[in-house]
């Protein structure tokens, strides 16, 4: 059976829900994944930074991602790909994270550079050897995450990128970097809006104006709605109104960017009515700053309730 394209548009890093006593929330996992493409999302990645991956299971991970395919599917949005994490310190331990990946129903994987041992690992060599001895044996297409954050300080320039990425099995890079002269580069010179390549950023109009094809955006798990509001004005050409909604979009994202995590899920149970807590040793926010953060952001809620589902 041909993979599900990536296609032009946004992504989101979704979050792992949890019951009171810290087990998976199955059934908020599914809601979360069909809310997402009704809105008009194009993808969702399942075990990224967001998915508290670091904080699950081997079992979990994949009970996850199989979860988020299968809701997709019985609502009927079998043209959503879902992106796995896979992210782990060996390449032997990444390959079998893709595989576990494929078999739970996702059709690519993300992965970080290692960096346990930062300062054997992090150069070009030994990163092109491992993503491509990874993506040698995966079953599935790779997308490389660059996250200098997450992985001790290791920022892969667009030279490393661009080499990587002659491999036929590595098909995107997202940027977490804030290096739009970056993603220009590599978008430039590996084609991505042609070959719809999901090159992107968080922030959605910065992105585009740079030449990424797709928006990887937390917030879009908050106000997925905006986000697709964003990328379809700029597909129309309408510049101006597009500068707007990013406007309105950029003072919640900073609010929800700072609150990480447990906000990012209290603003969903503000709003949505389920979200709950991450697993520890993530705190829980009290019920006063939950409140805070969603009054911070319901300016750009109200936008995001006023429009409609594209689906």
């Amino acid at each position: 059976m041909p993979l599900t394209p990536l296609r032009p548009g946004v992504y989101a890093p979704t979050m792992t829900f949890f019951n009171d006593d810290e087990s998976l929330d199955v059934a908020s996992i599914r809601r979360h994944a069909v809310r997402l493409a009704k809105a008009g999302l194009v993808g969702l990645v399942t075990m990224g930074s967001n998915g508290e991956a670091v904080h699950l299971t081997r079992e979990e991970r994949s009970t996850v991602t199989r979860e988020t395919r299968s809701a997709l599917d019985e609502a009927g949005f079998q043209n959503v790909p879902v992106i796995a994490g896979t992210s782990e310190q060996s390449i032997r331990g990444a390959i079998e994270l893709c595989k576990d990946a494929a078999a739970a129903g996702a059709e690519y994987a993300l992965i970080l550079p290692p960096s346990y041992y930062r300062y054997a690992v992090g150069n070009d060599d030994t990163l092109y050897e491992y993503f491509t001895a990874v993506a040698d044996a995966s079953p599935i297409g790779l997308v490389l995450y660059n996250y200098p954050g997450a992985v001790a300080g290791i920022d892969m320039d667009s030279d490393l990128i661009i080499r990587i990425s002659s491999h036929p099995n590595i098909v995107g890079t997202k940027f977490t970097c804030a290096n739009t002269g970056k993603l220009t580069r590599v978008a430039n010179a590996l084609g991505a809006i042609q070959q719809a390549s999901p090159s992107g950023q968080r922030h959605p109009l910065q992105t585009l104006v740079s030449g990424g094809s797709a928006i990887l955006a937390g917030g879009a798990n908050v106000i997925p709605r905006l986000c697709v509001r964003i990328f379809t004005l700029w597909s129309e050409g309408r510049l101006a109104e597009a500068m707007e909604a990013q406007q309105q979009l950029s003072a919640a994202d900073w609010v929800l960017t700072k609150a990480a995590i447990p906000g990012t899920k209290s603003a969903i149970q503000s709003y949505y009515g389920y979200g709950g807590y991450p697993r520890r040793p993530l705190a829980r926010l009290s019920d006063d700053k939950a409140k805070a953060i969603a009054d911070k952001i319901k300016d750009a809620l109200e936008v995001e309730l006023s429009l409609k589902d594209l689906y």
